[in-house]
Formats: structure tokens, sequence, C-alpha cells
């Protein structure tokens, strides 16, 4: 077996840890979108499989390369950590050229979603699916309506209404004509949309910032795999001294004075 520094071992035994730590926080973060998406009956919403397959695989290879990575440490494996260093620069390139383009779009994601949300107007004519999954944020969030009551025309729903404790909070209800001015309903001031947006922004945040992290794990998975590799190549080589080069060294100087002995 191969001589590798121990501090080096345990550093990378630590750093491949932290990396299953991230791939296991990925596909828990894959496993509450679905129940949450399951929960609130947004099972058809559009892109929603094709994001959960994304987390679970990235989430699944993270882990499946850091065990990779502490069994080439402790195996001492050349071939394991060559592998190992390979799928860190491939994996470095793919954060970099993923997370990069998502922040520079985040600005522009609020927006994106507005323009998305507006086509699903009027709510009481459109999809049942729309319709219960707008009642279901309407009954959790206490808000009526993506960006006003008036999204239901006069088909407001029984998810919009204010009970009566909360009618007694001021702010939180206002009194809406209702069915052609014949009566008026106690219905949520806050509307959905910003909510939505809110957590949209949420977790685009926290997307980005695990996009970068593994893209900085990589580049530093990729430097500690190859000091590794490079000790198991050349395990024997003396460390090298460093002297000042002769250059930098005093001369003799140019003229020496002469003295001449004394006679006698």
């Amino acid at each position: 077996m191969t001589q590798v520094n121990t501090c080096l071992k345990r550093t990378f035994t630590v750093f491949n840890i932290f990396f299953a730590i991230i791939g296991g926080f990925i596909i828990a973060l894959a496993l509450l979108s679905q129940v949450l998406t399951n929960v609130n009956g947004g099972d058809n919403l559009e892109g929603r499989t094709a994001g959960l397959i994304v987390l679970y695989v990235v989430g699944s290879v993270t882990m499946v390369i850091a065990i990779l990575g502490a069994y080439g440490a402790h195996k001492e494996s050349k071939v394991s950590l060559i592998v190992f260093l390979v799928c860190m620069v491939i994996g470095s390139l793919l954060m970099l050229r993923t997370g990069i383009p998502a922040a520079a779009g985040r600005p522009k994601l609020e927006g994106m979603l507005s323009d998305r949300f507006h086509q699903l107007l009027p709510l009481d004519t459109a999809s049942e699916d729309v319709k219960n999954m707008a009642n279901n944020l309407q009954t959790q969030l206490h808000c009526c309506g993506l960006f006003s009551y008036r999204d239901w025309n006069q088909n407001i729903p029984h998810s919009c209404l204010c009970d009566q404790e909360e009618e007694e909070e001021e702010g939180t209800c206002q009194n809406v004509n209702y069915k052609y001015f014949m009566s008026t309903k106690s219905v949520y001031v806050k509307t959905c949309f910003p909510i939505i947006a809110h957590y949209a922004l949420l977790v685009a945040d926290v997307m980005i910032g695990v996009v970068f992290t593994l893209g900085v794990l990589a580049l530093l998975g990729l430097v500690l795999s190859s000091i590794m590799i490079h000790q198991m190549r050349y395990p024997d080589r003396p460390p090298v001294l460093l002297s000042v080069p002769a250059i930098f060294s005093t001369p003799p100087p140019k003229y020496q004075e002469l003295h001449n002995p004394p006679q006698y």
C-alpha cells in the first residue's frame, strides 16, 4: 500500500461525508416537494415530473460519487480516485454551466410567473385541476384569488371566505359585493400570487445556492483527489528544498584595497 499523508486522507474522508450529506439533502428536498405538490393538488403542474427526476438523479449521483471518493481514500485505490477526479471535473463544469444562467435569470423569474398565472384567469372558467389547486392554496394561505378576488368573477368559492374569528381581525378581511350587488361576502384581503412568488423565489435561491455549493465542492474535491493521486504516483519522492538562487547572493566587490606589508 502506498504512503498517503494521514491528514490529507482524513480531510478527504470528511469532505466526502459532507458531500454525501449534501446529496441526502437534495433527495430530501425532492421528497418534500413531491409530497407538498401531491397534497396541494399540483400533480399536473408543468415541469413537475422533470424537476423531481432531476433532483433525485443529482442527489443520488452526488451520494454515489461521495461513497466512491471515501472508498478510494480508505483503500488508497488509484482507480477509484481517478474516476472520482473525472467526476469532479465534469461536475464542476456542469454546475457552473447551470448556476451562472440561473443566477442571471433569477430577477426575471417573478415576471415570468406573473405572465404564467395570468394565463389561468379567470379562475371560475379554468380547468378542474387549476380550481382545486387554487382552492387548496386559498384555504392554506388564507388568500383570495391570484391577483384579486375578481379573478373568480361572481363565483367566489368558499375557500375565499373569512370565518367569524378572522372577520374580527383588522386588515384580514374585506366585504365585497356578490352576485350583482344582491349580497355581500367577507373575503380575504391578501391575494395568493405574492405569497406564491415569495416561496418560488425562495426555492430558486435555495436551488442556486445548492448548485454553486456543489460547484465549489467539486473544485475542492478535484484539488484534494489530484494531490492524493500525485502522492500515490510518487510515494518516495524526497521533499524539494528551495534555495535562494545565486543571482540574489551578494557578489564580491569589484575592487579590493591592497595593503602593503610594512618594511622592517
